[in-house]
């Protein structure tokens, strides 16, 4: 199984490089997880919300690995608990299905992203800093994995 995370912004501090990169590593070799980052539209001068949005919803959209299972990370999504995020899991990876998770920027995503999405998942209703977002999900993923493979890592 391969894994993207397509998150909009650059330059993150170092904790989450070095967060990220500590989960990233504890994947086995059956599933392939690669982080690209889509750069982030400039606001100010004439660049409003919706410009800025419309220009990252492009180049999120050609950076989607084709055929792959598009899961867009929205406050409105699935609030899926870790156990369920594990089970749904096994059945992308029965189906021999890509992963694609999506970060949006600051202002958001495109409507027609999220109408696209195969699934619109929630980490969280509280707003968290795009960093953040990036070390929970890594987590989250690894912790689902750990759970298929019935290692000790998740305690119920």
């Amino acid at each position: 199984m391969r894994i993207t995370i397509l998150a909009v912004g650059t330059k993150m501090p170092r904790w989450v490089d070095d967060a990220f990169s500590d989960y990233a590593k504890r994947f086995g070799r059956d599933i392939s997880l690669e982080l690209k980052e889509i750069k982030p539209e400039k606001r100010g001068g004439g660049v409003t919300a919706e410009k800025g949005i419309a220009a990252e919803h492009a180049r999120l959209l050609a950076a989607i690995p084709p055929r792959a299972t598009l899961i867009v990370l929205d406050e409105r999504g699935k609030n899926w608990t870790t156990v369920q995020l594990a089970q749904q899991m096994q059945h992308w990876l029965q189906d021999g299905c890509d992963l694609c998770f999506v970060i949006g920027g600051a202002d958001g995503l495109a409507a027609e992203l999220k109408q696209k999405a195969d699934t619109l998942l929630q980490l969280s209703a509280m707003t968290m800093p795009h960093g953040m977002v990036r070390v929970l999900l890594v987590e989250q993923l690894y912790r689902a994995v750990s759970i298929l493979n019935n290692h000790p890592y998740h305690r119920e």
